[in-house]
């Protein structure tokens, strides 16, 4: 068919920004750009209070139990907590044997949870264990499970070990995540507080030597390191303000400006034990408002723990903060309430 006559098309100058604007959304249809979800990733760490068969109060039934597993109704709560969140990456403590963990990650698919990149680290401790679980692909596993230390002339071992895994976001994006449960606070001979000294010791010289070779490194701690900021163990684990190795510290609070990440029903405390500290490079791209520490209504059903969690961008904010000095000058804004 040739050409048809007809009245002279009519063209209306278009704005600059609107232009940019339709190029951006043909060039994302297109496939060109990064999908959306992929400019940034969002970090979890729960500790799951004993997803494993163990001795245990029962609190409906008002009576202690042997070689119990942990209650259907708390790992409904749980599973909760972590759907509310939606976190890209889940790092958690406290996991039981292989087949716990599997029977996990069934509850976290049958919630629409799906988390294809697993890491699972099995250490001295033969009954808890350190895992996490990712919706991008995990491109180097370095987890550590055969560290030890010598105190008091006997060989001690990290009963949990290091969990250390490098996740790809996509082309130029990764982080390497560590993982962590230190000692915890109940009593024992050798002394709980110079054990978890001990393995704080080993993991500083761990995130050491992975700064020392790369020192723009996308490093990122998480855990239950079971002391509060000013015990020596944090403040190793953190280490010298302003020099290249420090990893500050994320001051995390729930949408009701709280901290605590833990309630110790016997002595009825609440004290922040949990964290997340990142690497310079990381701080400057972390999603202040899109971090926090998850304040679900039956949180205590869940756990005696509170998840922590953390957006880290692709790319550093245009006006990135430097971490604060001390708690009260809080990098974190309040996260909007629920």
């Amino acid at each position: 068919m040739g050409w048809l006559p007809g009245p002279p098309l009519v063209s209306f100058p278009v704005p600059r920004p609107l232009l940019l604007l339709l190029a951006g959304l043909w060039l994302a249809l297109a496939g060109v750009l990064p999908a959306p979800g992929q400019d940034s990733v969002s970090v979890a760490h729960y500790n799951v209070q004993n997803y494993l068969v163990t001795d245990r109060y029962l609190p409906d039934e008002k009576r202690f139990a042997t070689a119990a597993p942990k209650p259907e109704k708390s790992i409904a709560a749980m599973v909760a907590v972590i759907a509310k969140t939606n976190p890209d990456v889940l790092h958690v403590s406290e996991m039981g044997p292989p087949e716990m963990f599997a029977d996990f990650r069934k509850r976290l698919a049958a919630a629409g949870l799906e988390y294809p990149e697993t890491e699972y680290v099995q250490a001295a401790d033969p009954h808890r264990h350190l895992a996490v679980v990712s919706r991008y692909p995990i491109v180097k596993r370095q987890s550590l499970t055969d560290l030890g230390f010598e105190l008091n002339g006997v060989r001690e071992p990290v009963q949990r070990g290091f969990l250390d895994v490098t996740i790809r976001v996509r082309d130029g994006f990764e982080i390497r995540l560590l993982g962590a449960h230190l000692k915890s606070r109940r009593p024992v001979p050798q002394g709980e507080a110079l054990l978890r000294r001990n393995e704080s010791i080993l993991l500083r010289r761990h995130m050491e030597s992975i700064l020392k070779a790369d020192p723009s490194a996308p490093l990122v701690l998480v855990g239950d390191l079971n002391d509060t900021k000013d015990q020596p163990s944090i403040k190793e684990l953190i280490g010298v303000r302003g020099s290249p190795m420090y990893m500050a510290d994320l001051w995390l609070r729930d949408p009701q400006g709280d901290r605590w990440t833990h309630y110790w029903q016997t002595a009825d405390e609440y004290s922040r034990i949990d964290y997340i500290l990142v690497s310079p490079d990381v701080f400057r791209r972390i999603d202040f408002v899109r971090s926090g520490i998850d304040r679900s209504p039956n949180w205590e059903v869940a756990s005696d723990h509170r998840l922590i969690y953390t957006t880290i961008l692709a790319e550093p904010r245009k006006r990135a903060r430097k971490p604060a000095t001390s708690s009260d000058q809080d990098p974190l804004p309040t996260p909007a309430a629920e």
